[in-house]
This record gives C-alpha cells, sequence and structure tokens, in this order.
C-alpha cells in the first residue's frame, strides 16, 4: 500500500497560500485515505512579488491544515523573460539536494507525482524515482512545446521546437505512468506518430486523465461565509450573466462588450452583463463602454478567489471563452469550468472543445467561435427560456458538479497511485457509478 506521496508542482505556493487547487485539494482527500502527502513548490509565488522567506537555507518547510509543503530556493522573476526561464531552472537544480535531506529528516517517499508546467519538474521526479527504485507518474497539464507553438511563440518546424518536442518525446516514453489534465492526452500521442501502434516508444495503456474539478464541500463554505455586498448582483428583476477571470486579449472580453452593445441596441434593458476580474485590457474597455453610453454591462474588478462561490451562485448564466487555436481539440481543463458547474447555472461558451464537457452534459450551450451577435443571442435565448427548461440545464450542471468534485477525483488518483481505496463504499452520483 503506498503510504508516502511526493507531489512536486513548481506553481504550488500559491496552493499554500490559498489553501486551495487541484493538488491541495487532492492532498487534503488522499490523507483521508490514509496516504501521507507532501507537496514540493518553488519559494516564490507564480505572478506575484510574494516569497517565501527561507534565508540561506536551501528550502523551507510548513504545514496548512497538516499538508507538508516544502518550499525549494528559487529566485524572484517578472513576466516570462530570461529571470523566469531561470527561475525554473533553479528550481529543478535545487530539487535534488532538496529531496535528498529531506527523506533523511521524513523517509522517502513510495511514489512521486510530478506535475508540468513546464517539463523540468517532470525530468527531475524520474530522476529522483530511479535513483530510489520507486515510480513516478507525470501529469501533463499542459502540452510543452504545443502550447507555445499554437500560441504563435514559436515556429513548429524550428531547431528549438524539435529539440522541445524530442525532450517531449522521452519524458512520455520514460515514465512510469502518463496523467494527462486534457481528455485527448491519447490523441495527441497519436497525432504526434509517438504511440507503439505507429512504430513509435509510448505504450498508450499507461496512459490516464484526470481532469480538474472542485472542491464542493469548500465551494459551499465559501457561498455562505465569504459573501460580497453588490446591488448589481443582488438584484433580483434582471437576468444577470457572470464572467469572472483575467481581462486580456487572449481572454478576449472586447466580444462580451460587443454583446452587450448588440443587447442594448436590440432593446433588453433586462439583461446585465457582469464581469468580475482585472488586466491589462480592462481600462480601455471600460472606456469603450463609457463610450457607447452602455448601461447594461459592469466591471467590478478583481475579487478574492473564496467569493467566486458566492458571486456566481447569484448568477442566471455564465459565459465561457476560449481562444481559438489548434488545443482545442484535445480538451479542456479550465478551473472555471467545474465552478461554473458548481453554481447550479448554465453556460454558453464561444469554444467547442473536444470531449467538450457543456455538451456531455447537456448544461448550457456552445457555439463554437461564436461573434458577438451569437453570443447575445445565446443570452436572449436563455434569458427567455421557460422555467422547466432552464432548470433542466440547472441540474445537469449540478451532476456535472459532482462528477467532478475532488473527492471523486481523488479516488481514481489514489487507484493510479497504488492508495488502497476498497474500503469506501460505492455510491451512485452523476453518470457513473465509483468509488468514493
Amino acid at each position: 500500500m503506498t503510504k508516502n506521496i511526493w507531489i512536486l508542482n513548481h506553481y504550488g505556493t500559491n496552493m499554500y497560500r490559498d489553501q486551495a487547487g487541484r493538488h491541495y485539494w487532492f492532498a487534503e482527500n488522499l490523507r483521508k485515505l490514509g496516504a501521507k502527502p507532501t507537496i514540493f513548490c518553488a519559494s516564490t509565488f507564480h505572478n506575484s512579488n510574494g516569497k517565501i522567506d527561507i534565508g540561506a537555507d536551501k528550502y523551507a518547510s510548513e504545514q496548512v491544515n497538516d499538508i507538508p509543503f516544502v518550499f525549494v530556493k528559487t529566485p524572484d522573476y517578472k513576466g516570462n523573460g530570461r529571470s523566469r526561464i531561470w527561475n525554473m531552472v533553479s528550481f529543478y537544480r535545487n530539487l535534488f539536494p532538496v529531496a535528498r535531506h529531506y527523506a533523511k529528516r521524513v523517509g522517502k517517499p513510495d511514489v512521486i507525482l510530478a506535475s508540468s508546467v513546464h517539463p523540468l519538474t517532470l525530468i527531475a521526479g524520474m530522476k529522483i524515482a530511479k535513483k530510489w527504485g520507486i515510480p513516478c507518474v507525470c501529469e501533463i497539464r499542459d502540452l510543452w512545446p504545443e502550447s507555445i507553438v499554437a500560441y504563435g511563440a514559436l515556429k513548429k518546424n524550428s531547431i528549438l521546437a524539435r529539440l522541445l518536442y524530442q525532450g517531449e518525446k522521452w519524458i512520455y516514453k520514460k515514465a512510469d505512468k502518463l496523467l494527462f489534465t486534457m481528455e485527448g492526452g491519447k490523441d495527441y500521442i497519436v497525432d504526434q506518430g509517438w504511440n507503439q501502434e505507429k512504430g513509435g516508444p509510448i505504450d498508450l495503456n499507461k496512459v490516464h486523465h484526470i481532469n480538474n474539478g472542485v472542491d464542493l464541500e469548500t465551494f459551499e463554505y465559501n457561498k455562505e461565509f465569504h459573501t460580497v455586498d453588490d446591488e448589481d448582483l443582488n438584484n433580483e428583476n434582471v437576468f444577470k450573466v457572470v464572467y469572472t477571470g483575467s481581462i486580456r486579449k487572449a481572454n478576449n472580453v472586447r466580444k462580451m462588450v460587443e454583446a452587450a452593445e448588440y443587447l442594448q441596441f436590440k432593446g433588453h434593458p433586462n439583461i446585465q452583463l457582469l464581469i468580475y476580474g482585472d488586466g491589462t485590457e480592462r481600462a480601455e474597455l471600460e472606456t469603450y463602454c463609457q463610450y457607447r453610453e452602455l448601461q447594461n454591462i459592469k466591471f467590478k474588478g478583481f475579487v478574492e478567489k473564496n467569493k467566486i462561490p458566492y458571486i456566481l451562485s447569484r448568477s442566471d448564466l455564465n459565459i465561457m471563452h476560449f481562444e481559438q487555436n489548434s488545443l482545442k481539440r484535445y480538451g479542456a481543463s479550465l478551473n472555471k469550468l467545474f465552478e461554473y458547474f458548481a453554481s447550479g447555472n448554465p453556460t454558453i461558451s464561444d469554444c467547442e472543445f473536444g470531449y467538450d464537457l457543456i455538451q456531455k452534459y447537456q448544461c448550457g450551450m456552445v457555439i463554437d467561435n461564436a461573434n458577438a451577435k451569437l453570443l447575445a443571442e445565446m443570452i436572449i435565448h436563455f434569458s427567455s427560456m421557460p422555467k422547466a427548461e432552464y432548470s433542466v440545464y440547472c441540474n445537469n450542471a449540478r451532476v456535472a458538479a459532482q462528477d467532478y468534485d475532488f473527492t471523486r477525483l481523488t479516488g481514481k488518483l489514489a487507484n493510479l497511485l497504488g492508495v488502497e481505496t476498497t474500503d469506501r463504499p460505492m455510491v451512485q452520483t452523476g453518470s457513473e457509478t465509483e468509488e468514493r
């Protein structure tokens, strides 16, 4: 029976601060199964100037809610330039002495879960695991370099891209198991021609999938105890359409502004768009709304994560947006989507993903690459929908949230890592029966 589990996640420091997130919730639920998870992460916070002060040492360790975090010393960085690359390299290099020293203190792990974003964490996990003769599960949360190529930052046939693809193939070959957050991980390997059936080195039988999800217990707690005093959000006389997330060029919130403009022009004063989040495009879009005298859209600014559940619970419809690129065919693993499900309200999306969950659960409407007019017409459709029909979408959203509750997802991970779970009862929730 696997007991000691080391989770390597460079950017897990944010989970320590927020007491939330994929690996935090995995660790929380693994402890309930009798396992002893430890999260290794950088001493710096991602997209923030904050850091964990560890002095002259190589690392520091702290516990939050009985979950041990090990902070590996890494230098400060800003943006995506050389300083960030050096931060990645430093995390990789320092993991080895930190692992040796920490193992002397508390004992060696039985299995390592090494999680990307960047591949150096995966390589470190495999090397450490090989030295101690234990398995390493490589978790792929981002396709490198495919993501860089898809967003146009790297040419697919460049020398650097070819080297990175070869490195990616090597990792997939050497990993004891592969765990993709996106459901189309196997499709990606097949498309690259790396599977054994096409003469490649990778056995598809070791490829697994566990998506992101939502901790429903935490969601419900935050919804009740972290409320927002917002007269627009609490207005029962309008149909509220909510977007939560960044407001940057890649998020294309401008399309939502244009949809609001169409709604106002067509005369739908009962519909209100509420945008929660911040980013580089916010000021420009607010200025545009003022210039066009749009009364049906408001930018609410940044809010703490623990207030998102309450905000979503007060919405009538949620908006999902994703930039069109080649990655979408492999599926989505967007945290926001599962929070939308947990709200128990329908979701509309302008991007059809492979293995699309909104379509699978019939908890909203998807029109691929929808323009502002189509987005507005979807909003009108839901705002005028009969109550009985609307309730079906709401119920389906709750079913989706139950299926992607981290209690359930951790059961899948425990089986993958070799943690004994046979003492847990089988329950029926949502679309399938699983251990819980």
